[in-house]
């Protein structure tokens, strides 16, 4: 209950969010399924290479159970819950990874105890997409810091050196799109690549080939192993000019409009940094969601924007007309093509930490690295 003199949650600014210690190698972390089925043989893939970086990786007992009416749900709802509730109050589990998103992170949200999450402190967890229903309940119920990054066992994460690996560098990633459970990947994989530095999280040129293709996973194994390496993401263009600090917080922006409303939502995002991309979704779709959100009130007091991919959004220049003239009203500086969400070499991108923005310079600066 807040204090009397306190203002009301609409009124009050984001803070920074409790960070996580970074990874050891060693560590045991957990993989989870909140959302959509997932391919066996990605998933081992994906363990494989978390082995690799000298991780020691188990599988909650609900990742392949399917749902027993649903193809597009990976187990019920009480099993996907109780999976990452368990993997979170786990004391021998430093980092809970999400295999993939799809849909139904929402509908097990709600069955998750926040209580005993929290009380639990604070883990790495990474994940995207879908996934950030579960960011915002971390967020809000949990005071918890999280990244924005790839899964295991998605195309992006796995990348071209993968024995037998994915054919396209990037999958949808959507109930209806690439990631049917009858399309799978043989065999498993190990990588030894080195961390990446803060200069190659610079977006690439067009043909930069291999490391493009693999910049996802080496972006987030710096995340996690040596995060004070990749403080600063150098990447876009100003869409609106200017520079703008506050708290990192967003993903999905469908996710994002399906949240308002819903138990535990934050009301507004005074002092934020907004994330916003998104697949799939149509110009005038963008526009309902970004009007839905203006109108609730939930981007009141944001000081600044961040946009990452709009793959299968239709032709960028219609989604930028789309996305400038809704967001024009904020007056803040936007920087667009960062270089996260669901495009090839999608980079890791701490939510609930203070950043600066400088959308002149194509630069988003943590004021301290994303892990403890």
């Amino acid at each position: 209950m807040p204090d009397a003199a306190s203002p009301p949650a609409r009124d009050r600014a984001l803070v920074p969010l409790a960070r996580p210690p970074r990874l050891r190698p060693g560590a045991r972390v957990a993989v989870v399924a909140p959302s959509g089925p997932v391919p066996a043989d990605r998933l081992r893939a994906g363990l494989g290479i978390l082995r690799g970086w000298g991780l020691e990786p188990v599988v909650a007992d609900h990742v392949l159970a399917g749902h027993p009416r649903f193809g597009h749900l990976a187990a019920t709802d009480a099993q996907r819950a109780a999976d990452l509730q368990d993997a979170w109050c786990d004391p021998s589990v430093a980092a809970v990874f999400c295999a993939r998103g799809g849909y139904g992170a929402q509908r097990m949200a709600d069955l998750v105890d926040w209580d005993a999450v929290r009380a639990a402190g604070p883990k790495v967890f990474v994940g995207f997409s879908d996934i950030t229903a579960l960011h915002e309940a971390f967020a809000v119920r949990a005071g918890f810091a999280t990244l924005h990054g790839p899964m295991i066992a998605t195309a992006d994460f796995l990348g071209p050196d993968t024995p037998d690996g994915p054919e396209s560098p990037v999958d949808t990633d959507s109930p209806d799109g690439a990631y049917g459970p009858g399309r799978v990947v043989p065999g498993a994989a190990t990588d030894s690549a080195p961390a990446v530095s803060a200069s190659t999280a610079a977006a690439p040129a067009v043909g930069a080939g291999q490391r493009t293709r693999t910049r996802a996973r080496d972006h987030l194994r710096a995340t996690l192993f040596d995060p004070g390496s990749v403080r600063t993401l150098t990447v876009g263009r100003p869409l609106f000019p200017g520079r703008a600090e506050g708290i990192t917080f967003g993903g999905c922006l469908s996710v994002l409009a399906a949240e308002v409303g819903t138990p535990g939502a934050r009301p507004a995002a005074r002092g934020a940094l907004l994330c916003l991309e998104d697949v799939g979704e149509e110009p005038y779709r963008l526009d309902r969601y970004l009007t839905q959100l203006l109108r609730s009130g939930r981007f009141d007091g944001v000081t600044g924007v961040l946009l990452g991919s709009w793959r299968d959004c239709g032709p960028y220049p219609q989604v930028r007309e789309v996305l400038a003239e809704r967001l024009a009203g904020l007056r803040v500086p936007v920087l667009e093509e960062a270089g996260f969400g669901h495009n090839t070499g999608a980079l890791t991108v701490p939510l609930g930490a203070h950043a600066v923005l400088d959308a002149d310079a194509g630069t988003l600066t943590l004021t301290r690295p994303a892990l403890s």
